[in-house]
């Protein structure tokens, strides 16, 4: 008899904060993200240098989830997220956890993209959706064994879920996801006529 298992899986963590109370931050959060964009002269230099469409406070601002309070209410939601996480991924952290070292602030303009990419040095990262216009783009995964299918054929167009070489998860406002960090991802490009608000995020084992 024929058995085939599966190995290595790539597991995606998603939960929804949407409650009543989610919305409240979620209002909160946007507004500070807004205020973010239109003060933070740095991180709009860094944005235009880099030819960012929007703004992030990525490399601007390090301590957004100590300075403001918001944001630092989040990061003890997403602390809770990630434990839950890290167990289900049966990490041994020898009496050790995961702890956050970076956080930072997305609001990507119509017609913005972030390109693929990974997150170095970080063992979970994640990103809190706190506005997503109707039809905004997905976030796009990408098989981690992509690079190495060297001649595989293409896969069928209703591939299971697991076959496929892309992924695409449409979040609404109050999603969070998590992911290790080697797991490249990318932002296609925003359609809608409004600005996506999002918080990402990286932690480390401490």
């Amino acid at each position: 008899m024929a058995k085939i298992e599966q190995l290595f899986i790539t597991q995606l963590y998603r939960a929804e904060l949407n409650s009543k109370g989610g919305k409240a931050l979620n209002a909160e959060l946007a507004g500070r993200a807004l205020y973010l964009a239109r003060e933070d002269g740095a991180g709009k230099r860094w944005c235009k240098a880099n030819g960012y469409p929007g703004y992030t406070s990525y490399a601007s601002l390090n301590d957004v989830a100590i300075r403001v309070p918001v944001f630092r209410d989040l990061t003890k939601i997403i602390d809770g997220h990630v434990a839950t996480f890290a167990k289900a991924l049966d990490f041994d952290l020898g009496g050790r956890g995961l702890e956050i070292d970076s956080l930072w602030v997305n609001v990507l303009d119509p017609g913005g993209h972030h390109g693929a990419h990974i997150h170095p040095q970080s063992v979970l990262s994640g990103t809190y959706y706190v506005a997503v216009p109707e039809g905004a783009s997905t976030l796009k995964i990408e098989d981690p064994r992509y690079a190495m299918m060297m001649a595989a054929p293409p896969r069928r167009a209703k591939a299971k879920t697991g076959n496929r070489s892309f992924v695409y998860i449409a979040p609404i406002p109050g999603t969070l996801l998590l992911w290790e960090s080697w797991l490249r991802h990318e932002v296609p490009t925003n359609t809608t006529k409004g600005q996506r608000i999002s918080v990402s995020f990286n932690y480390r084992w401490a």
